[in-house]
């Protein structure tokens, strides 16, 4: 008869997977060790990307102290940046899903040692690893919630995912201090340590090999990136990202037909404030105030300039052709006809995040930098910010703000 101990997840005979071991476990944690460390420098960089010194516009995370810090300003060059960086970090974090379930599974067993301290060094490693484990799987389900737009927890998703994410790095770091050596050593060993906690006494008829098992779990993550990884591309690629809300065709047809994250009606727009003989364009500086219509600006030099708009959630469309009036020449009208300031973009919308947005003093002075009018040739659709929006080379589509109501130039 079954000892009634065995039964209890404490005891060694509880856990019999032959699979479970301390090769299986180095390797999982190698490959996590190499993606998480990208993963959160991507994360920086996304972070840098709204540029957080422009306090308290762009970066609203509270109390955030030496953490606030930003690298650089972010650049206008090359104008793919953020669609690059932001998609590698959307879709290896996706990829890496299969690997961080599976390395927690492998270990599984040790979440129930008995006693659950041996000694005070013991204890700090078990509070770090809850720290670790907490923080991992809140890091990655805020980040799914939100590229899938089905964002539950309550508060802002940017607080939350960028605490959540410092906690989970610095236990993360801490863990791979004590364990990468260990990892090493077993990946070298020929032969399986049969005395690790994490081999099964007593294992049950193995049904895969632990061969078989790293390949289903690659597998899983090759599938993870394939069908979420073609929103960051236009056409057939795109129709891959079944998993994404904004994969598939695109939508809509014609200049106006790519993709879009908030539309008109979701911002409350009211199409009686963005009539040709109500909506102003209000543009405040150093010599003062100047209000445009649209058939004013239209009257201003025009110019082009072909750039994708990259968003937080991973995806992104190609170049798409903007033509408008520069925002640097916009800064000139009210007095800064030499070395543009920052600027401070007020939208019509009326609820939602980033209604409002700021942009540094080298994304002003861009020349590809646009009060957009048009795009792909024609008038800009309501859903695509009509009657004017920002588009800036390499910025992150929230600062690309729609619907354009009010520009205020000065050091912010």
């Amino acid at each position: 008869m079954r000892d009634p101990a065995s039964r209890l997840p404490s005891a060694p005979g509880f856990w019999r997977s032959p699979v479970r071991g301390p090769r299986f476990t180095s390797v999982l944690g190698l490959v996590l060790l190499a993606g998480v460390t990208v993963l959160f420098l991507t994360g920086l960089l996304s972070y840098t990307a709204y540029n957080p010194g422009l306090d308290p516009v762009n970066d609203k995370t509270p109390d955030r102290g030496v953490l606030g810090f930003h690298l650089f300003a972010w650049p206008t060059d090359p104008v793919w940046l953020y669609r690059l960086t932001q998609g590698v970090h959307v879709t290896l974090g996706l990829t890496l899903i299969p690997v961080l379930l599976a390395k927690l599974w492998s270990v599984v067993p040790r979440l129930f040692t008995l006693p659950p301290a041996r000694s005070l060094a013991h204890a700090l490693e078990r509070v770090s690893l809850l720290l670790l484990v907490g923080g991992a799987l809140f890091t990655f389900l805020t980040g799914v919630l939100n590229i899938q737009l089905d964002y539950v927890f309550p508060g802002s998703f940017y607080p939350l995912h960028f605490y959540g994410a410092w906690v989970f790095f610095a236990a993360f770091l801490a863990h791979a201090a004590l364990k990468v050596p260990v990892a090493l050593r077993n990946l070298r060993a020929l032969r399986e340590d049969r005395d690790d906690d994490l081999v099964a006494p007593r294992p049950d008829p193995p049904t895969v090999s632990r061969r078989g098992a790293l390949w289903l779990v690659g597998g899983g993550s090759l599938l993870m990136s394939a069908t979420n990884a073609g929103r960051s591309f236009d056409g057939p690629l795109r129709e891959t990202a079944v998993l994404s809300p904004h994969g598939g065709p695109e939508p809509g047809s014609g200049p106006n037909g790519f993709q879009i994250n908030k539309t008109a009606a979701y911002a409350g727009i009211d199409p009686a404030e963005t009539r040709e003989d109500a909506w102003r364009l209000v543009v405040t500086g150093r010599t003062g105030t100047v209000r445009l219509g649209r058939a004013a600006l239209l009257r201003m030099e025009q110019h082009g300039a072909a750039l994708p708009i990259a968003c937080v959630e991973g995806w992104s469309t190609s170049d798409q052709w903007w033509g408008g009036v520069r925002l640097r020449d916009l800064a000139a009208l009210v007095g800064f006809e030499e070395d543009p300031p920052d600027v401070f973009v007020e939208s019509l919308q009326r609820r939602g995040a980033f209604r409002r947005g700021a942009l540094r003093a080298n994304q002003v002075a861009d020349p590809r930098s646009l009060l957009a009018l048009r795009v792909n040739g024609e008038a800009l659709s309501a859903d695509h910010g009509h009657p004017a929006r920002i588009i800036v080379p390499a910025a992150p589509g929230v600062l690309n703000t729609k619907w354009v109501a009010r520009l205020t130039f000065g050091d912010l």
